[in-house]
């Protein structure tokens, strides 16, 4: 059986939960313009940017290469949360589970986390674990601070 496991780290932001999740649940067509170094654009393939279930397409720079994700999205607007469930792309070549949760989670008037899961499962035992695009997404949502509070 191919190894599974769960990330986890709280990235620092500013600003409201509520503006940051309100941005990564309606407002994904943005990130080009915003983190362009990251994301290289985002298409939603069926559904609507906002609604629970829709599936997108992103394309990204991952450790200086270009890739494609395709997503299932599930919004939790009582949690703060939206997570990206993997359907195809670069990195579900390496993982058969690749689940990226991000929590905006309020801490004071001032200043909130967002909470980053990553549940993964590798396809063999010889696929790497994806500590690397851990380390991606947590740097967008770092990114993406700066550009929320501007908004």
């Amino acid at each position: 059986m191919a190894t599974s496991g769960t990330y986890v780290t709280e990235v620092p932001l500013k600003g409201s939960a509520e503006k940051h999740y309100k941005r990564w649940k309606n407002e994904n067509h943005l990130f080009p313009d915003a983190v362009g170094h990251h994301i290289q654009g985002v298409n939603v393939h069926d559904g609507e940017w906002d609604s629970h279930g829709s599936i997108k397409i992103w394309n990204y720079t991952c450790d200086g290469k270009p890739e494609v994700f395709k997503e299932k999205r599930e919004n939790d607007d009582e949690n703060m949360a939206v997570t990206l469930k993997g359907l195809e792309g670069h990195v579900m070549e390496e993982l058969k589970v690749y689940d990226v949760t991000f929590q905006f989670i309020q801490k004071s008037p001032e200043d909130i986390v967002c909470k980053i899961t990553m549940v993964w499962e590798k396809r063999t035992d010889d696929s790497p674990e994806p500590i690397n695009y851990m380390k991606f997404v947590k740097s967008l949502a770092a990114d993406m601070d700066n550009h929320v509070l501007k908004a």
